[in-house]
């Protein structure tokens, strides 16, 4: 295809999606808290980042990491969620939050140092923050669960996260955190 037949037909894709996504409604009130305690979250991957730099340990945590779920699903029912789904949403907070510290553990071993830069205990501090984001995750999905159904899903969910575009570790992550969240319509 001859190169001005090429662009017009990137300007024009690019005229519909961005006439597309002008045309979608605006994203319910509930979405933006939700993405922005994900992302909270997933700052603080940083820290447990450090924290694993430090002791040597594995970025799995296989025991922990099936508790935090169970957890959840336990407490599905107050959010009146169902555990199937509440596991798999945090699961996939977990596997996100793994993907930014293997990610930035990586990087580290590359240029062989971490941040100098004050590490708070996982056990102590960074633990009972993440349990209190928990918390406070599953009441804002609770408050999203009636639109992943909805037809405009997913273009809020693209809008949302060009919002919170931070560096591209962070962005790859948050794309594996809200993955699933919309749901086709049944």
């Amino acid at each position: 295809m001859p190169l001005n037949k090429r662009l017009a037909s990137l300007l024009l894709a690019s005229c519909l999606s961005t006439s597309a996504l002008a045309a979608t409604p605006p994203a319910p009130n509930s979405l933006a808290p939700l993405l922005q305690t994900i992302s909270e979250r997933l700052t603080i991957a940083n820290q447990v980042a450090l924290t694993k730099w430090d002791s040597g340990k594995p970025v799995e945590d296989s025991p922990r990491e099936q508790q935090v779920i169970a957890n959840a699903r336990e407490q599905a029912q107050a959010y009146q969620l169902k555990p199937e789904e509440v596991g798999q949403f945090v699961a996939a907070q977990i596997e996100a939050n793994k993907l930014v510290q293997y990610a930035l553990l990586a990087k580290w071993h590359n240029s062989g140092k971490a941040p100098v830069i004050a590490r708070p205990d996982l056990v102590t501090q960074i633990r009972p923050v993440m349990d209190q984001l928990q918390v406070k995750l599953l009441q804002q999905y609770a408050a999203f669960t009636p639109y992943r159904q909805d037809p405009n899903c997913l273009a809020w969910l693209t809008q949302a996260r060009r919002d919170l575009a931070s560096d591209s570790i962070h962005d790859l992550a948050l794309v594996r955190a809200v993955g699933e969240l919309c749901q086709r319509p049944q």
